[in-house]
């Protein structure tokens, strides 16, 4: 390829949805690690909760001695335990925030650079505003606690509204609304846009990714069904090329095209851009990887 794709991003893997079957904290953490590790197509890992004390300390030497650059994402913990940081009711916004303060406590452990997170639910035109601002007071509370402990940046990711998760983040403008509060007060935050929900949001790459521009603190890179009528609707993020998928090849390349055009690859600090793909049921992860980054290698060849 004549533009080297390490030359403008971090590419790298949302560890718990490869291997779907550590999204609870156990399983074999450090032989799925070690795959990405040897793997000298990835710069970059995106882990979760590792709930032995032991294992967590062997995946950090892995990561460490391999030189991956490390996020962590709370989404299996936040979606298990029904954590709700927009939450109209404060004992659950504030138990919300605590427990994620626990993670954010793993990812400083672990050497995160990011530390990712979703919304809650949307509570509906009526009383929408209420909960943008219990959103942005947990985020400004995220912040203030990474901060105060030298640790990552607290990044959250916009998801659909109405189709599977029915977060209350979201489109793009409220992304950039929810943005500009939070980094009114700190400058540890940023946004996420995951080419997988786009279509679930009736967005294009750029109307999901211009608004937000200077506040991307990276992306993902998967599909999703959205026909009712098939096997995996919603936001599963099925293998590329699997059938009635929305993203393959092309958006794919779409999606790289606006985020070069949009100056977020390229700069000094290279992005985090990682795959979002889950192995459906009796699909080799290993395998279901390897087409991710074949689907990559050529569409970086179009862009």
């Amino acid at each position: 390829m004549e533009k080297q794709l390490e030359s403008y991003m971090r590419m790298g893997i949302v560890h718990s949805m490869a291997f779907p079957e550590l999204a609870g904290g156990g399983g074999p953490w450090v032989e799925s690690v070690r795959h990405i590790a040897l793997d000298p197509f990835f710069d970059a890992i995106e882990i979760t909760h590792i709930e032995n004390n032991a294992v967590r300390d062997e995946v950090k030497d892995v990561i460490r001695l391999s030189r991956l650059s490390v996020g962590y994402g709370a989404h299996p913990a936040i979606l298990s335990r029904g954590l709700n940081i927009n939450s109209l009711k404060e004992v659950e916004r504030a138990r919300a925030c605590a427990e994620l303060r626990e993670h954010i406590d793993e990812a400083i452990y672990m050497g995160a650079e990011s530390f990712v997170i979703l919304s809650g639910k949307d509570p509906g035109k009526e009383k929408r505003n209420e909960a943008v601002d219990a959103l942005i007071q947990s985020l400004n509370e995220l912040c203030a606690y990474s901060t105060s402990k030298d640790g990552p940046k607290i990044v959250i990711e916009a998801f659909d509204c109405e189709v599977d998760k029915c977060c209350l983040l979201g489109p793009a403008t409220l992304g950039r609304q929810v943005a500009e509060g939070v980094c009114k007060e700190h400058d540890n935050f940023g946004l996420l846009v995951d080419l997988s929900h786009i279509p679930l949001l009736k967005e294009s790459p750029e109307e999901a990714l211009a608004p937000v521009k200077e506040y991307l603190a990276g992306a993902h890179i998967g599909s999703a069904i959205i026909d009712p009528n098939l096997a995996g609707y919603g936001d599963n993020h099925p293998a590329f090329g699997t059938p009635g998928s929305a993203n393959d090849v092309g958006e794919v390349a779409e999606f790289l095209r606006s985020l070069l055009d949009l100056g977020v690859l390229g700069g000094r600090a290279r992005p985090i851009v990682s795959f979002e793909i889950k192995p459906s049921e009796g699909q080799d992860p290993l395998v279901v990887i390897a087409n991710a980054q074949r689907v990559m290698k050529q569409a970086w060849s179009m862009v």
